[in-house]
């Protein structure tokens, strides 16, 4: 695992006195209710990065049938994984980017949402009012994406003050060994499955042949983590989860792949989600509670879910690593 890093290693806290670094997720609502859901759900589904449909068609269809459909089946979902200090994303967040501010002495370490609140925009403003002279911006998605990543950074081109926005860190070395020793960890208490299936979010399949990266990077992730375990090829799986509409995504489906699982005779199969830095809504009941019971329904017996990084030291220690290389290699005129 990566040792701890911190800002004096390489460069004199003094000379950061007026940096300032955001960890930034994709978001979550403020309550688990269906009023709350639908400001969230309206704002994230309205950006363009998201859905790419021309507003004219989208919204009288985000708004007259998505979200009087979908908010309240959602509320009920986040009300059964709420945590006493909000959602569980909001919740790991936070205690990751205090974790990570532990190991920066010098700078101001926060955390922001590209869609809710703590908002990102308002943290840039914020942040800017305060002093900080520049932001090192680091979106909580190892992988990048035009639908996650570059949603982010158009919000970062249009602060008052020089920010710098992490593209990815998908094989980043102490952040594969930080996961590598996540599901070792979960191996010494109960022997591993059959099977290590790696279910990453999914993404629209045009978006991809477009020159998306995401998907290959995710097999990147996969391989250089399966590596680090000692694994071969066949006691893996890589498949992709919560797909929207009706379009074809990247595939196999991890719901499909559980149907396929349990009808060939599997009973035993290990879910790590690499792409998700924390806990949230898509692992917790999507895969934790959804695709379990789907796995049991085709004759499967267990699905053990590897929890996320969330705040463990080791992923703290990678990321705060990971930011004092990007601030020692950034320039002032650097965007």
């Amino acid at each position: 695992m990566s040792q701890p890093s911190s800002a004096s290693a390489t460069t004199p806290p003094s000379s950061r006195a007026h940096d300032a670094v955001l960890l930034v997720n994709l978001g979550t609502p403020e309550a688990p209710t269906p009023d709350a859901v639908r400001r969230y759900l309206l704002e994230f589904l309205s950006d363009r990065r998201v859905v790419s449909l021309p507003p004219l068609l989208w919204q009288p269809i985000l708004r007259g049938a998505v979200l009087p459909l979908r908010c309240k089946r959602v509320a009920a979902l986040y009300a059964d994984i709420w945590m006493e200090g909000g959602s569980p994303l909001l919740v790991h967040t936070r205690g990751l980017a205090e974790r990570v501010a532990e190991r920066l002495p010098g700078i101001r370490v926060g955390h922001a949402m590209r869609y809710g609140t703590p908002s990102l925009a308002r943290e840039l403003e914020r942040l800017k009012d305060e002093g900080a002279r520049r932001v090192l911006v680091l979106p909580l998605y190892p992988q990048y994406s035009t639908t996650t990543t570059a949603s982010v950074d158009d919000v970062a081109r249009r602060a008052a003050l020089p920010v710098h926005v992490v593209q990815d860190y998908h094989l980043d070395p102490g952040w594969v060994e930080a996961v590598a020793a996540s599901i070792r960890a979960a191996w010494q208490v109960q022997p591993r499955g059959e099977k290590l299936l790696f279910s990453f979010h999914g993404i629209p399949q045009r978006v991809v042949d477009a020159g998306d990266p995401y998907e290959l990077q995710c097999r990147a992730s996969t391989v250089a983590i399966a590596r680090a375990l000692g694994l071969a090829d066949d006691g893996i799986m890589l498949t992709f989860q919560s797909r929207f509409g009706r379009e074809k995504w990247l595939q196999p489906y991890t719901d499909a792949t559980m149907r396929a699982l349990g009808d060939s005779g599997v009973k035993h199969i290990d879910v790590v989600c690499p792409g998700f830095a924390v806990d949230c809504l898509e692992t917790l009941e999507e895969i934790a509670l959804q695709n379990a019971e789907l796995f049991r329904e085709h004759g499967g017996e267990t699905l053990r879910y590897i929890p996320c990084l969330n705040a463990d030291p080791g992923h703290a220690d990678a990321l705060a690593a990971l930011v004092a290389r990007e601030l020692d290699g950034w320039t002032m005129d650097a965007r």
